[in-house]
C-alpha cells in the first residue's frame, strides 16, 4: 500500500477506515509481512484507538470469502493483539515490570542518546525513526530491530525505551508495546532477540556493511556497547491535553464514556445517551503520549455523533454532573470506572492466562472452523 503523503497513511475518516479493511490483501500479507514494503494492513491505530475490534476485521475478511486457513498467519496477528489483553487483564500492573525472567545485562534505566536522535550508526533504524516521528508509525520488524539494540546491545531495560516509542505511537496500547519490548529483551520469553545487519538488509534492502550489527549471532552476548549507543539521557514526557471545555448533560438519559482506547463510532449508535470522551489527566501522566497522538485521537472521535470531551478525572466528571447511569467498554485502565461495563470485543471466546501466545493460539484455533461455517 503506498501512500503520497502522511495524511494518506493514516486517514481518520470512519468511511476511509471501511475502505483500508476493504482493500487488504491477507494472503500477500503472509508472505511479505517481515519486508518494509510488505503488504501489511494499516489497520493497528484503528484497532489501538478501539475504532474497529480484531473481532470486525476477521468477519469483515471471511464475510470476502476469504477461507481461514489460506489467512491464518493474518489472523494470527491479529490475535496477538488480543493474547497481549489478556496478559494485562490477568496480570495488571505487573506487566510494567520484567513478567518471567530478569532482564539482563541492564546496565542502564534510560534509553541511548543515538536511538532518540536517530543516529545508531544503522541507516534503516536511522531513517525509521526519522519517519516515526513524522508519521507516528513504525514497521512491527523495524521495532523489534530498535527494540533489539536498545535493550540487548546498549543494554538498557526496556521500560524506558518502551514508553519512548508509546509515546510516539499513533497506534499505542501499552500490552502489546511492554510485553512486545518484554519479549524482545528476553524479561518475557525465553531468550532475547538480536538482528544482525545481514537481517536488516534484507528485509530493509539495504546494503550497509561494517556496522556494530555486522557480526555473526553468537558475537552478541560478547558485544561492548558501542560509541554510537553508549551515552544515555533520560526521557521528559507529556501529554498536552486539550483546554477543559464546557459540556452539556442531560440528566435524563444515561451517558457513555469513551477513552483513548474506546472511540467506536458505532457503540450504542442507536440509543439516545450523553456521549463523553473521558481525558484523564492521571491515565496521560502514567502512560504519555504526544501531541500527534492526542491529535489523532480527537479526529477519530469526530466520527461519534454528539461526542463531548471531559479533561479531569471520572469521579470529577461524575461530581460534576451528578450521574447516576453510564456506560463504558471494559479495558484494563478503565477498573475504576463505575456503571455499567461492557465487554470488549475479542475475535475468540477463549479468556484467562496463556504463559505463551502459541498456547493461546492451539485454544483459538479450536473456533475457527465453527466461526467460517457459521458466515
Amino acid at each position: 500500500m503506498l501512500f503520497e503523503n502522511d495524511m494518506e497513511m493514516f486517514p481518520t475518516s470512519y468511511k476511509e477506515i471501511l475502505q483500508r479493511i476493504d482493500q487488504i490483501d491477507p494472503v500477500k500479507y503472509s508472505n511479505t509481512r517481515n519486508y518494509l514494503n510488505g503488504a501489511v494492513s494499516y489497520l493497528s491505530p484503528y484497532i489501538s484507538r478501539g475504532v474497529i475490534s480484531t473481532k470486525f476485521v476477521f468477519t469483515q475478511l471471511i464475510e470476502r470469502g476469504f477461507h481461514a486457513d489460506r489467512i491464518e498467519k493474518f489472523i494470527q496477528e491479529l490475535a496477538w493483539r488480543d493474547y497481549w489483553q489478556q496478559v494485562w487483564i490477568h496480570k495488571g500492573d505487573a506487566i510494567n515490570t520484567d513478567l518471567k525472567n530478569i532482564q539482563n545485562p541492564v546496565t542502564n534505566v534510560s534509553i541511548s542518546k543515538g536511538i532518540i536522535d536517530a543516529n545508531t550508526g544503522v541507516d534503516a533504524i536511522d531513517k525509521a525513526i526519522l519517519s516515526f516521528y513524522k508519521t507516528g508509525y513504525m514497521h512491527n520488524h523495524m521495532r523489534m530491530y530498535v527494540a533489539s539494540i536498545a535493550c540487548n546491545v546498549a543494554q538498557s531495560h526496556w521500560n524506558v525505551p518502551a514508553k519512548w516509542m508509546y509515546y510516539h505511537l499513533l497506534d499505542a496500547d501499552w500490552a502489546s508495546n511492554a510485553l512486545s519490548w518484554q519479549w524482545v529483551a528476553g524479561a518475557n520469553s525465553q531468550k532475547k532477540y538480536y538482528a544482525n545487519q545481514e537481517n536488516i538488509n534484507k528485509y530493509c534492502f539495504t546494503n550497509q556493511k561494517d556496522t556494530y550489527l555486522d557480526t555473526s549471532y553468537g558475537a552478541f552476548a560478547d558485544m561492548d556497547i558501542p560509541d554510537y549507543l553508549s551515552e544515555t539521557v533520560d526521557l521528559v514526557l507529556e501529554t498536552s491535553l486539550p483546554p477543559k471545555q464546557h459540556i452539556v448533560i442531560d440528566e435524563s438519559v444515561p451517558t457513555c464514556i469513551y477513552n483513548f482506547y474506546n472511540l467506536d463510532p458505532n457503540w450504542q449508535k442507536a440509543k439516545e445517551v450523553n456521549r463523553i470522551l473521558l481525558l484523564e489527566p492521571s491515565h496521560f501522566k502514567q502512560y504519555p503520549v504526544s501531541k500527534n497522538s492526542i491529535d489523532f485521537m480527537l479526529k477519530l472521535a469526530g466520527n461519534i455523533d454528539a461526542i463531548q470531551i471531559y479533561v479531569g478525572e471520572f469521579h470529577e466528571l461524575i461530581e460534576d454532573f451528578n450521574l447516576k447511569k453510564m456506560m463504558f467498554k471494559a479495558h484494563p485502565l478503565s477498573s475504576h470506572y463505575q456503571g455499567e461495563e461492557e465487554k470488549r470485543e475479542l475475535m475468540f471466546s477463549v479468556q484467562g492466562y496463556f504463559p505463551s501466545f502459541f498456547s493461546y493460539w492451539k485454544e483459538c484455533k479450536k473456533e475457527l472452523l465453527p466461526i467460517e461455517i457459521v458466515s
